[in-house]
């Protein structure tokens, strides 16, 4: 747990394709003195498969989150306002939970994230690697996108709609910020 004076740390969760990574630029862009720490820059140990561990009850302490932590504090150290999460599990993990200032969950249908991460990733893929992933996705992956809605959503601070504009969910993003900060230095 980092001491009360650290800088006001924001988790930004969603389903993949659900826009935590724009939104945590687009924030970073727009907050002075902030970081961003990206949860897919880390080789953390956890289930193996995803699936699975969905299937047993998604226990996100199964998951070593110690390199995250460490640079989080690390961060904490700068002469820094915020730090930025792109953090698919907002306050499921009980090593982050008490430190996340602000959690926030982007409610992208999950239509929509689908289409979004067919765009990003298999542009350049033929029809075959596609089919595959779209088979893989309804049979198996889908579940992991329902287990965020079901856990991830109803935990978080703010649920913001994922089919806003980027501008829109950024202010959404701010006001939540201006509300949270006013609640913190009252206590």
């Amino acid at each position: 747990m980092l001491a009360y004076n650290h800088p006001y740390i924001i988790s930004i969760a969603a389903v993949s394709g659900g826009g935590k990574t724009t939104i945590s630029k687009e924030l970073h862009q727009l907050l002075q003195q902030s970081k961003v720490i990206y949860f897919d820059d880390y080789q953390l140990e956890g289930p193996e498969d995803i699936i699975d561990w969905v299937d047993r009850g998604a226990n996100y302490e199964e998951w070593d989150i110690t390199p995250l932590i460490q640079d989080i504090e690390k961060l904490a150290t700068e002469s820094l306002h915020y730090i930025i999460l792109d953090y698919p599990f907002a306050r499921m993990h009980s090593k982050l939970r008490s430190s996340i200032d602000l959690a926030v969950f982007i409610d992208t249908p999950l239509d929509i994230a689908l289409a979004r991460r067919i765009i990003r990733d298999y542009q350049q893929d033929s029809k075959v690697e596609l089919f595959k992933e779209m088979d893989l996705y309804v049979n198996y992956g889908r579940k992991g996108y329902l287990e965020m809605l079901t856990s991830i959503k109803p935990n978080s601070d703010l649920v913001v709609d994922g089919t806003l504009t980027v501008q829109d969910i950024l202010i959404n993003i701010t006001e939540a910020m201006k509300v949270n900060q006013r609640d913190l230095e009252e206590k």
